[in-house]
């Protein structure tokens, strides 16, 4: 298994690595900004289950008790990367508190584009910022080793399976299964006729969708998107071959529509019973196991990210709410992030929307309320073992020139693993083909390397 390293060790290293919308409202007066006197803020969110939580109960529990006016934009994941891109980076101003993660938060630090929160998690008692668990406070943190954005929830990947229908087919998941075996699986359970994929794996274009599952995929089969050098290695045989495994699998027994899947699709489609299998991220648990919102509630078993010349896989990635250097609302913004990523919210989400969709994965404290470990059971001690597992810094076969599991800890990332995927994706649909994809990718990844040389 990759080794485990300190915070501090894996800031140190992130230093010398890292140089339709849904509008809600948390209180009545929809539209409007923040207000430049701390009495409303404007918040950007992506929308993932535990954000739309957030925006839901915000309105009862936070500005009730604090006077402050929360306005929500909330949006599909790539349409939240560009809008807070956009926003930050041109210091638009248009928001008091972004959602942001762990590729953002050391490269805006860098740029100047945040305020440090150290200093008020500091100040406040609280907020028991030694709580946080440290993969989350280090993917966080910049090169100066002060947090940059709180963490909401953390997250790695795993395979989850529907128990029923393995059970069926006299199958038995191992806890530690390789790709291959998920491939023969695929090829068992995958029933047309009902109705029913054989897995369901994201291929919806964005360095953050399609890549997330897919760089895991590539990193345990030997290939790598740079090596330590800076030699891109797109096309290389590894690489070609674990692109041509995903995206043959996807074709062959994968769901329908999976050029236009993402998180979200597939979490629909597989918590209606449609997938046998899912590969994605762990924080997927806590919905699949609520049985308001799903139909394998209790039904789903977990194993870890399936592997093939690595001993573990899965990636590590921390959704967070970050303070924009723009903003003229910074002490009810810290209100605001403090309250959603503080020790108390995980009882309060639990007691009043149920313990399974708890935003976990950020705090040690989580771990140990009776509650939760009661209701996550089936999935809390995987989740937690698997985001000490992962190896941001030695996540492959061979050494890396920067830091991540899923993506690559530089700003040419976002476009070059953005436009790859969309190359992947139009394979996945029969549109072109594997090579033809990672020939364009690797022309690519040499212009954002002689950056770095």
């Amino acid at each position: 298994m990759p080794r485990t390293r300190s915070p501090r060790r894996w800031r140190g290293a992130l230093a010398a690595a890292l140089a339709v919308g849904l509008t809600a409202t948390a209180c009545s007066g929809a539209g409007g900004g923040s207000s430049g006197d701390g009495t409303a803020i404007t918040v950007l969110m992506v929308g993932n289950p535990q954000m739309e939580d957030l925006a839901r109960i915000t309105a009862d529990k936070f500005t009730a008790d604090t006077g402050i006016t929360v306005r929500f934009t909330i949006l599909p994941e790539n349409e939240l990367r560009d809008r807070v891109t956009q926003d930050v980076a041109t210091q638009g101003g248009q928001y008091d508190v972004a959602t942001i993660g762990a590729y953002e938060a050391p490269i805006w630090a860098q740029n100047d584009w945040l305020h440090e929160l150290s200093s008020y998690a500091d100040a406040d008692s609280a907020y028991d910022k030694g709580d946080l668990l440290g993969p989350a406070v280090a993917s966080l943190s910049g090169a100066d080793g002060k947090l940059y954005a709180a963490p909401f929830y953390g997250e790695s990947s795993f395979l989850m399976y529907n128990k029923e229908l393995f059970d069926a087919a006299g199958l038995t998941m191992p806890e530690r299964p390789t790709w291959q075996q998920v491939a023969q699986f695929a090829a068992e359970l995958d029933d047309k006729d009902a109705g029913v994929a054989g897995i369901c794996l994201r291929g919806l274009p964005g360095w953050g969708e399609l890549f997330a599952p897919l760089t895991t995929v590539v990193n345990t089969f030997g290939g790598t998107w740079f090596e330590q050098d800076w030699t891109p290695k797109v096309n290389a045989p590894e690489f070609t071959e674990a692109t041509k495994f995903y995206v043959d699998l996807l074709r062959a027994h994968g769901q329908p529509g999976a050029p236009q899947s993402g998180f979200t699709e597939c979490l629909n489609t597989f918590g209606q019973g449609k997938a046998a299998m899912w590969y994605d991220a762990t924080s997927a648990a806590g919905t699949l196991e609520d049985p308001n919102s799903s139909t394998v509630a209790g039904k789903v078993g977990y194993a870890y990210a399936p592997v093939s010349k690595t001993d573990s896989s899965g990636w590590l990635w921390v959704w967070a709410l970050a303070m924009p250097k723009t903003t003229k609302n910074a002490d009810a913004a810290w209100k605001f992030i403090s309250w959603a990523t503080g020790k108390e919210y995980e009882k309060l989400v639990g007691s009043s929307l149920g313990w399974s969709r708890v935003p976990a994965g950020k705090r040690q404290s989580t771990y140990e309320i009776p509650e939760y470990r009661e209701s996550a059971a089936a999935f809390a001690d995987i989740t937690l073992k698997s985001i000490q597992e992962a190896d941001p810094v030695n996540p492959g076969v061979q050494p890396r020139p920067a830091l991540g599991v899923q993506f690559v800890g530089i700003p040419e990332f976002a476009d070059l693993g953005t436009k790859v995927s969309q190359e992947v994706s139009a394979a996945i649909a029969g549109q072109s083909t594997v090579e033809e994809a990672l020939a364009d990718g690797q022309r690519l990844a040499e212009e954002a390397a002689s950056k770095h040389r």
